[in-house]
Parts: structure tokens; sequence; C-alpha cells
């Protein structure tokens, strides 16, 4: 444990930080099985799951959890199992 005042501060901000993160992870992640689960099953609700994980998608993009390329090739990937 640091013993320095700011540096107490800092492990206590990671640790938020770290959690909120691994939130919007999970999240994510989740919407992405959601909507392959549907597309396999042939679920009605399939386009809307779409458009939901690509909104997290885009969204976990925006705030620095995934890179820029990354999100693309998952969109691509996700928009290339619709077309099947």
């Amino acid at each position: 444990m640091p013993q320095i005042k700011s540096a107490i501060k800092r492990v206590k901000t990671q640790a938020e930080a770290n959690a909120k993160n691994a939130s919007q992870l999970s999240a994510l992640r989740t919407a992405i099985k959601k909507y392959k689960n549907a597309q396999a099953a042939g679920a009605e609700n399939a386009p809307e799951l779409l458009k939901a994980a690509i909104s997290a998608i885009d969204k976990a993009e925006t705030k620095g959890l995934i890179h820029a390329n990354k999100a693309n090739r998952d969109k691509s990937r996700l928009s290339q199992l619709a077309n099947k």
C-alpha cells in the first residue's frame, strides 16, 4: 500500500475505474452474445439485438474501452453474420 497521499488517492481512483471498465466490457460482450444466440436460433428480434450490439460497440469505442479497429472489425463480423 502506498504511503504518499496522492498515491493512495490514485490507487482508489484506479480501482473505481477498473470496476467501471470491467462492467462496461461485460455489458458489451453480453450484447454481442445475445445477438449471436438470437441469430443462431432464428429469433424475430435479431435485427433489434444487432442494433443494440452495434450501439454497445460504438459506446465502448467512444469511451476508449476498445480500439477503433477492433470496433470496426466486430461490427463487420456481426453484419456478415446478419447477411447469411
